[in-house]
């Protein structure tokens, strides 16, 4: 939830409707509010359009987007902090 909500912040910071962003990303306006809802993953591809159209980093965009994907992943599960250590002792080494 944290990227789309982040998506819902930027796009109304820079008063745009669901309508004209949907449609420069191809996808349909209930498509585009499920993503700011959290009901639905973005597309990979999609980040670079959304950073220029918000003019907003695109490393951040692709951190909070990494992130809530990997929310997902992990937070339904007991040993979930453990195992995002384990993981970014991997990173550090890798």
């Amino acid at each position: 939830m944290i990227f789309g909500k982040k998506l819902r912040e930027l796009r109304q910071q820079n008063k745009l409707v669901l309508r004209k962003v949907a449609a420069k990303l191809s996808i349909d306006t209930a498509t585009l509010s499920k993503i700011e809802r959290g009901d639905r993953f973005a597309k990979k591809e999609h980040l670079q359009i959304l950073a220029d159209i918000y003019n907003f980093p695109l490393a951040e965009l692709k951190t909070l987007w990494l992130a809530d994907k990997v929310f997902g992943l992990v937070c339904n599960e007991d040993v979930a902090i453990k195992a995002l250590k384990v993981a970014e002792n991997e990173l550090e080494s890798f």
